[in-house]
């Protein structure tokens, strides 16, 4: 058994995350989560790898709009329905259309970050899904996150990381959409599945991580790198990558409310031995 202990969503893709006590489960995720993106004037998206100053843009979701703020600008608000000219933008190697913001949206965005930029939403008509060599039989509809609809990380692994770190990092560093309490350090690589009453979630990929988690996620600084130690012992060969965290898809459950304090259904892989 577990414990469901932080929920998150992250509105605009690499702005910062919005904590909450309870979300709506869709069958892309989290609701809201990455349903605007920043792109750049090719239409290719835009993160933190390249603007840690995204991190001092934070959003807030009300009944009927999605609002943005940051210093030294006033707040930007832009509607909850789908509107906007259809133009196609890339999500890595994914070209899609979606719809643009407007020219007071890229205008705000522009002066907070200093370049051109244009900010899209999804589209109701996309058809992303997460990759199948992964997700399976289950069909996995995704907005703007990188690859999958949920991130599942676990307390007892990040403790496990922050002991060996010069100075500890937040759980917020990680961008996480669900954190569990009450499992040993990384029993997350060998979780199948996660049941919170009607809702299971399958974790189905380890995550490969960049540079993002180095970015003081307040101020958009850089900080601690948790990378180079992550290397020495969470490298994966066959992912050719760091990881820590698991992606997870959603396979029954959408339209269901999870609770932060809820308690979860384990169940391991069957080849899975847990050191406790």
């Amino acid at each position: 058994m577990a414990t469901v202990t932080g929920l998150y969503i992250y509105p605009v893709k690499s702005a910062r995350g919005m904590p909450r006590t309870r979300v709506r489960i869709t069958a892309g995720g989290f609701e809201w989560d990455r349903h605007w993106m920043l792109v750049d004037a090719d239409g290719k998206f835009i993160t933190q790898r390249t603007h840690p100053q995204l991190a001092r843009i934070v959003p807030e979701i009300g009944a009927d709009s999605l609002t943005l703020t940051t210093a030294d600008l006033p707040p930007l608000r832009l509607p909850l329905e789908p509107r906007g000219e259809a133009i196609p933008v890339r999500v890595w190697d994914y070209v899609c259309t979606a719809l643009d913001q407007g020219l007071v949206a890229s205008e705000w965005l522009g002066r907070a970050l200093g370049q051109s930029i244009r900010l899209v939403r999804v589209s109701p008509l996309m058809e992303r899904a997460a990759n199948p060599k992964f997700a399976g039989s289950t069909y996995a509809p995704v907005a703007f996150p990188d690859g999958f609809p949920v991130l599942v990380c676990n307390e007892a692994s990040l403790a496990y990381l922050n002991q060996r770190l010069p100075q500890a990092i937040p759980m917020d560093r990680f961008r996480p959409n669900l954190v569990l309490s009450g499992l040993p350090a990384f029993a997350e690589d060998r979780i199948d599945s996660l049941r919170i009453g009607d809702i299971t979630l399958r974790l189905v990929k380890p995550c490969t991580r960049c540079i993002i988690p180095s970015v003081d996620h307040l101020s958009g600084a850089p900080s601690t790198d948790p990378f180079p130690v992550l290397r020495t012992f969470r490298f994966d060969r066959a992912l050719r990558g760091v990881t820590f965290g698991e992606n997870a898809v959603i396979a029954t459950g959408s339209g269901s409310v999870l609770e932060a304090g809820s308690d979860c259904v384990v169940t391991f892989e069957e080849s899975a031995v847990l050191n406790t």
